[in-house]
């Protein structure tokens, strides 16, 4: 087993008995280093499930999830929390930022919590700000900038750390049309410079069509897979949204 990251035959049931309802049905797939995945489907088709098993916020009911060699449905409490705390990074639709603290204590923030070095964390702490392009509001606080200079804000704390993956539910979602094309284009700019592994679940065609490959969910399962490759970003839309008119997937913002 070489994968980065691969789930093994996952499945996920909520309640018990005759009324179990099953969210995600036997699901494998694998994640390398480096990709950029999106995970699309309709309401209701597992895709959140599924990301939430990966972050290990839910736990699978059957089935693996290995992180190179570790298997992370063997961890205990304890240990999920310290796995979670060293090789993930979160990016969500709230931006869930402490508006007490400045954009640039912000990030420090989450670093200080991993107990790195004062001159390692002012050096990482720089180069997300300008990696990012948030440089010149790092004094400022989440309330005086922007839905999409606190996305990414967000995901410069989720990045500081280097996780080994960086998941994305929805993050565009509370963003208009010109700060989501940044923010996307910033998570492009993070797998291609910093060679980030980010997955990321999504609604919007116009999302997606910046990964690297797409899974399509349906009913809990894995209904058809897309791969970029060498085409360009509108041949890939045009893809995505033939393959959602298929799967019942939600009508994407064209842009």
């Amino acid at each position: 087993m070489e994968h980065y990251i691969w789930v093994c035959d996952v499945e996920k049931y909520y309640g018990n008995g005759a009324g179990a309802a099953k969210a995600v049905d036997r699901v494998s797939f694998y994640v390398e280093k480096g990709e950029f995945v999106g995970v699309m489907g309709a309401s209701g088709s597992g895709k959140t499930t599924l990301l939430n098993m990966l972050s290990t916020i839910d736990n699978v009911t059957a089935g693996h999830i290995f992180y190179e060699n570790v298997d992370i449905t063997d961890l205990s409490e304890n240990e999920l929390s310290e796995f979670r705390k060293n090789n993930l990074g979160f990016v969500f639709q709230e931006y869930n930022l402490l508006d007490t603290l400045s954009i640039e204590e912000n990030i420090l923030l989450a670093m200080t919590l991993q107990g790195h070095g004062k001159q390692e964390i002012l050096k990482r702490c720089q180069e997300m700000l300008r990696l990012l392009d948030i440089e010149d509001i790092r004094a400022k606080f989440p309330y005086q900038v922007s839905g999409g200079q606190k996305q990414r804000c967000a995901c410069a704390r989720a990045l500081v750390n280097r996780p080994r993956l960086l998941l994305a539910d929805e993050p565009t979602g509370a963003l208009d049309s010109r700060s989501a094309q940044t923010l996307l284009e910033t998570f492009t700019d993070m797998n291609r410079k910093l060679q980030a592994t980010i997955f990321m679940v999504t609604h919007d065609a116009f999302s997606a069509s910046y990964c690297g490959r797409i899974l399509f969910l349906k009913d809990g399962r894995i209904f058809h897979e897309l791969r970029r490759g060498e085409k360009g970003r509108r041949e890939f839309l045009n893809e995505i949204l033939d393959v959602l008119s298929l799967t019942g997937g939600e009508p994407a913002n064209v842009k």
